[in-house]
């Protein structure tokens, strides 16, 4: 699984396959997209008008609480972003019966439709519930994360798992503050970078896996353009300092029973 990929939420369909498609052409080989974004259509086509082999693209989606129960739920998915297997499979909300949906990927998972299953949004007490009665262990868990929310004892816990952590909103979404810190603003005009690419560089050396998104295509392309520096131990010793466990997503159990009760309209989508 590449360490870096672009993200697709809040996507329309037209932009979600303009984004992936420039994405692929200036190297991304990790995808990212949700039945409750709507755009999965849109990201199959613009891997198939990409003209690279499939082999090469690592696909990753997830999900819906509301299709945790459904028959058929991966198979649809998978017509849906017209692809024999997908890479990665994820729960996308602890909401719902997701052990009825774990189930659903680890039997998906055995049939060689899905590569790899995972999480998303749970908390260390959740992963631990699926531990305790997987037949499948989930390879990633996919949360907030970002230098001022760094899950550092969640990293612990998933590293202890063997589970990696895939970070969204890796930015911060959208939080000047946290780009515009001065400790970034300095780092970016010592190595010739921007302040993003720090914070992503700092994701990278971290051990988490990024998947920042965007519609423009020069940010598209610079936040790929990470691995040709490298940040000091003492540079990454001056970011965890930041750490202000200041999360921008707050689950509650009132937006968990909203998310449960929500049916995307995945049928519906360009």
């Amino acid at each position: 699984m590449p360490m870096t990929g672009i993200g697709t939420f809040l996507l329309t369909p037209d932009e979600a396959e303009a984004s992936v498609l420039s994405a692929l052409r200036c190297g991304y080989r990790l995808i990212d997209t949700a039945n409750a974004y709507v755009n999965e259509k849109a990201v199959g086509r613009a891997i198939k008008k990409s003209g690279i082999p499939r082999g090469e693209v690592f696909l990753e989606t997830k999900l819906w609480p509301s299709f945790y129960e459904q028959e058929g739920a991966v198979e649809k998915t998978l017509q849906r972003v017209d692809t024999d297997y997908i890479d990665l499979l994820l729960i996308h909300q602890p909401a719902g019966n997701y052990i009825a949906g774990y189930r659903r990927m680890e039997k998906a998972c055995k049939e060689g439709k899905v590569r790899a299953i995972g999480l998303s949004n749970f908390t260390v007490e959740q992963v631990r519930e699926i531990l305790d009665i997987c037949e499948v262990r989930p390879a990633v868990l996919q949360t907030e994360a970002h230098p001022y929310s760094q899950e550092k004892e969640l990293k612990a816990f998933l590293d202890n798992e063997g589970i990696f952590l895939q970070a969204w909103y890796p930015l911060g979404h959208g939080d000047k503050a946290l780009r515009e810190e001065p400790l970034f603003t300095e780092l970016a005009r010592k190595y010739g970078k921007s302040n993003s690419q720090i914070i992503l560089r700092w994701h990278i050396q971290s051990g988490n896996i990024v998947i920042p998104g965007s519609k423009n295509p020069q940010h598209i392309k610079d936040n790929l353009d990470l691995f040709d520096f490298t940040l000091t131990d003492g540079e990454l010793a001056q970011i965890a300092v930041m750490d202000q466990q200041k999360r921008y997503y707050h689950s509650t159990p009132e937006l968990l029973a909203r998310y449960a009760a929500m049916v995307p309209p995945v049928d519906g989508q360009k």
